[in-house]
Parts: C-alpha cells; structure tokens; sequence
C-alpha cells in the first residue's frame, strides 16, 4: 500500500489578513455547491488513485476551515473515508483561527473525526496583531489552545510569525515563552515573507512599512532554534518544531517527497512523478466539475533531474538526505560530485553525516538557502 497524503482547500474566510497569499474568500455564497463539487472531485480521483495507497494524513486548510460547522467538516471526512483507504493511525488535521471556534464547537471537530488541531495565532502581541490585521486578541488565542486541550486534543499545533516591523529580540522572545507555556505538541515558526499581490506588499512599495533586513531576520532565526530546543522541541524541519514524537506527518509527506491528492480551488497534487493544480476561482473550481468531475488548470510530469533537485531540497530543509534512499532512486553520481561540497559544509559545522544521513545542523538551518543554491 503506497502511503499518500490528502489536502482539502476550503477557500471560506471572514478576513483577509494583510501578509496572507492563499486563496481565499470572504463570503458564505456556494458553501453548498462547493462541498457538492468536492464530492464529485473525490469520486474523480479515488476511481483513479484509491487502489493500492493508504492515507496517512488528511489535512483541511484554506482559507479558515474551522467556519464550516462540524457536521459538514463531518460529511467531507465520511465521504473521503468511503472513497479512500484511510490508515487506523492517520492524522487528521484542521486549521482553525482564534475567535471563530469556542469549546463546544472544537469538541464537534475532535467527535468528526479530527486528531490535530493547528491554530494560526501568528503573535501574542497586541500590537503585532493590530498590525497584521488579525481578528483576534492574545487573550483569546490562549484561550483557544486551552479549549482546545479541554476538548480533548492532544496534538495540538501554533503558527507564528516572527520578524515584524519593529519586532525586538526581546518581543519575540516573549512570544516564544508563551506558546512554550500552553498545552502544545508542535511549533510552526515563520519569517514574516513579502508575497507578490498581498496588501502588505503593496504598503512596503509604497513606503508605509518597512520590514527588517536580512541578517536580523537571521538573528531571530537562531534565537528561535537555540530557545526551542533548550525547552524540549525538536527541529525537524527549517519552520517546524515538535515534541519528540509530534511531527506532523502531512507536512512529513510534502518534505519526503511522496504522493499527495488535493482537493478544492488552488489546491495542487503530486502523484507518480505528476503535479497538477486546480483553478482558484470557486465558481470555475465548480464549473469545472461539473463539466468534466475535476478542476485541472495544468499539470507537467517531472523529468528524473527535476525530481532530483526537488528531493535533494525537501530533504535537507528537513530530516536529510537518506543516501542509500537516495541512491536507489537516482543513483550516485550527483553525491560523488558534490562529495568535497560535503566536506567543507561538514568542516563548518553547516551538515552533519551520521546514520547513513546527510542532514543540516541548526547552524546549517539558518542558511538553507545558501547552501541550497551552491549545491544545486
């Protein structure tokens, strides 16, 4: 049974946060047609790719999945669970947003079904989260993890964002302090990223915000991995940190380079050396699927090379290259190429080689991209 990981896209939002890229929309319209179409779009690709693959993972983002109420999130987990052939252990997750669930709710999403909760609380500052536009207060994210402990999650995840216009050291690390604090299993930890078409953008062009340079958004960078380790997390991927044991086995799926099917506008899939990606309109995403049961915009199939240099960086932003992995399925001529590459990164304290495995250190973490782009 070839393990493969599933994503659902729901596109619904109540905000659209100033830094935020996905798509997503702010209206309650065609939340019936769409949950019809997802359907429709399940069948499609379950008639295609059930056979033979077990789920590992079910992941609902968007958008902010965690509007929907818990009987449709219910209906959609049913259904895959009909169509698809799910593992006894596989890891459910949704995304939810502080102030758009309380305690009765949460309890709805644990009893349909859901084992993970991930909570996008960004920062417990008042004022970073006026700045980027969020809809909640400190409070009420602290309030959301203990409700979500009380309803019985065990594996629960926060998202937050660090190097903020005028974010100090000293700021940050209260953020850190706190979430270290809650009842909480996993860390997501993201630098604050300029995307193209997003309202922040727009403010740093015209001048209203400035963001940070680089090598304080490396300093922060450290300070993270040096405070989270120090208090039991693991880093087991360059944003991400977890309990031993905790590791989030969708975001495993995507780093380890195996097959995954989404679902919903915008989503893209990866199966058998194939990506394609759906419209992101939902009207067209609908229309789509009515005319022809999926929402295919366009696909390419990777060449051998391509999916080389897509593991090689999947790998080392996470758990490392496996080399006898890697030399089953590409062989070992780009390792030996790059063997006195290894050497000095390994001199500088940059990768570490044990267990058969090429993998980052903490320093090696903070310059990812360098080093990436010298071995590539």
């Amino acid at each position: 049974m070839k393990p493969t990981a599933l994503y659902i896209h729901i596109p619904f939002c109540d905000h659209k946060c100033i830094y935020c890229d996905f798509y997503s929309i702010i209206t309650s319209d065609n939340i019936e047609h769409f949950l019809s179409a997802l359907k429709k779009e399940a069948d499609y690709y379950s008639s295609l790719y059930s056979t033979n693959r077990v789920i590992t993972s079910l992941f609902f983002g968007g958008g902010t999945p965690s509007l929907m109420s818990t009987e449709y999130i219910f209906e959609i987990i049913n259904h895959l669970k009909s169509k698809f052939h799910f593992s006894a252990e596989a890891e459910i997750t949704l995304e939810t947003n502080p102030g758009t669930v309380n305690k009765e709710k949460l309890i709805g999403f644990r009893n349909s079904g859901i084992n993970r909760i991930s909570i996008g609380i960004q920062s417990f500052d008042e004022n970073d989260l006026k700045f980027l536009t969020r809809i909640h207060y400190k409070q009420t994210a602290i309030k959301t993890v203990y409700n979500a402990a009380e309803a019985g999650f065990e594996n629960i995840n926060i998202d937050l964002i660090f190097n903020l216009p005028g974010q100090s050291k000293e700021k940050w690390k209260l953020n850190l302090q706190q979430a270290i604090e809650l009842p909480i299993k996993h860390i997501s930890a993201y630098s604050l990223i300029l995307e193209r078409g997003t309202i922040l953008n727009k403010l740093v062009l015209d001048g209203k915000v400035q963001i940070q340079d680089e090598d304080y958004d490396a300093e922060l960078y450290e300070l993270t991995i040096d405070f989270l380790s120090e208090n039991g997390f693991i880093q087991y991927e360059v944003s991400n940190f977890a309990k031993p044991g905790y590791e989030c086995i969708h975001n495993k799926a995507y780093w380890h380079h195996q097959d995954y099917i989404s679902l919903g506008p915008s989503a893209h899939s990866f199966v058998e050396n194939k990506r394609w990606w759906n419209y992101s309109s939902l009207k067209r995403y609908i229309n789509e699927i009515e005319l022809n049961q999926n929402a295919v915009m366009n696909y390419e199939t990777l060449t051998q090379h391509q999916l080389q240099v897509e593991y090689i960086m999947l790998a080392l932003r996470s758990d490392g290259i496996k080399i006898e992995e890697f030399i089953n399925r590409f062989g070992n001529d780009w390792l030996d190429e790059h063997a006195k590459d290894f050497e000095i990164l390994k001199n500088q304290d940059l990768i570490e080689v044990k267990h058969n495995t090429i993998k980052l250190t903490s320093k090696g973490y903070a310059i990812c991209d360098e080093i990436l782009s010298k071995i590539l």
